[in-house]
């Protein structure tokens, strides 16, 4: 509109220098990473971007697009939320330690640690239990702290030194301390009881009628638990219960609990691992459910990726990791925001 001034867009040369540090910080804490999993062993792999299917889970939202064959013929693909599916065929054909600095995509997701489009690293170790993963998401967060300089992470009023030794804190440990909830008594035959959580935390978070066990537990985990995260030193929750773990194998000594788990500084999720799941035929139902849930509850569903099912079955044991590189590079770099620490910010913004 005329007479309104605008703001200069982000490619100006005053808006870029005031972000200049923090991607001087990115590229410092790249080369640093990169140079840990080599110095690991690690092989460097770079996936494709458009799937067949972009996940299968409830509440992931993809892009979607067409290809157009060489006969005519349209199909449609979408954007990948995550390298995980074709990690985890690299997996099945052979590749023992891998890892990829993937851009991927994430449809109603923006805010100041979401974006549209981002960089996960993500990381898989065959023959490896979950504990050794989670060892090296430790190591890759003191490894970007390292490579910036800073000492303490800071965000909205909490820090957290990352270079401390880690809270280790169970789910049901979290909903114990901090809710006063017994998580893992509405949990019955890896299903979880909704009428039991619901009674459990009325008094706590706003209950709808169709709100699923599922949706209870994500609002007493963001409202009660995530709060008091990753506030001095990082916090490792581990042991989600069953129901949330859509790839994750099932802990052996108690069937209740996956073996999953979740890095946190400053009350900002950073990395979220398995112990994976290679039982294709279990993977299957677990899609098929969430892919009727996602339908009851959004119009839509997606595809399942057949060969993705196959490598599941055919994969050897493994542990694996994402972590949302953009969010450790805003914490290892002081900036405010996630898009501070991007090269360039969502298309059409400024």
């Amino acid at each position: 509109m005329s007479g309104v001034d605008r703001p200069s867009p982000w490619w100006s040369p005053a808006r870029h220098a005031d972000r200049k540090p923090f991607l001087e910080a990115r590229s410092a804490v790249t080369k640093a990473v990169r140079a840990w999993f080599e110095g690991q062993g690690f092989s460097e792999v770079e996936t494709g971007i458009l799937q067949v299917s972009p996940g299968n889970e409830t509440h992931l939202h993809a892009p979607r697009t067409e290809l157009t064959r060489a006969d005519g013929s349209r199909v449609p693909r979408y954007l990948r939320t995550s390298p995980e599916f074709a990690c985890k065929k690299l997996l099945a054909a052979g590749e023992a330690k891998i890892f990829e600095f993937a851009r991927v995509f994430r449809d109603r997701e923006r805010g100041d640690l979401h974006l549209p489009e981002f960089t996960m690293l993500e990381w898989y170790r065959a023959n490896a239990r979950y504990d050794a993963v989670m060892a090296d998401t430790i190591a890759v967060i003191a490894k970007a702290a390292q490579a910036t300089g800073i000492g303490r992470f800071s965000f909205r009023g909490k820090t957290a030194d990352p270079f401390a030794e880690p809270e280790l804190l169970t789910v049901a440990s979290a909903f114990e301390r901090f809710a006063e909830i017994d998580l893992l008594r509405t949990v019955v035959d890896g299903e979880g009881d909704r009428s039991a959580l619901a009674d459990a935390a009325r008094d706590r978070v706003r209950i709808a009628e169709d709100d699923t066990w599922s949706d209870i537990f994500s609002k007493v985990l963001a409202g009660y638990v995530e709060p008091h995260l990753g506030q001095g030193r990082l916090t490792v929750l581990s042991e989600y219960p069953v129901p949330e773990a859509a790839l994750a194998r099932a802990k052996p000594s108690d069937p209740r609990v996956a073996e999953r788990f979740e890095v946190y500084a400053c009350g900002v999720e950073l990395a979220n691992g398995f112990g994976e799941l290679t039982d294709g035929a279990e993977q299957r139902r677990r899609f098929a459910a969430a892919m009727d849930e996602k339908e009851r509850r959004y119009g839509e569903r997606y595809p399942v990726d057949e060969d993705f099912i196959a490598a599941v079955g055919a994969m050897p044991e493994a542990s694996g990791v994402a972590l949302g590189f953009d969010r450790l590079v805003m914490l290892a770099s002081g900036a405010l925001r996630i898009d501070q620490v991007v090269w360039t910010p969502p298309a059409g913004e400024t």
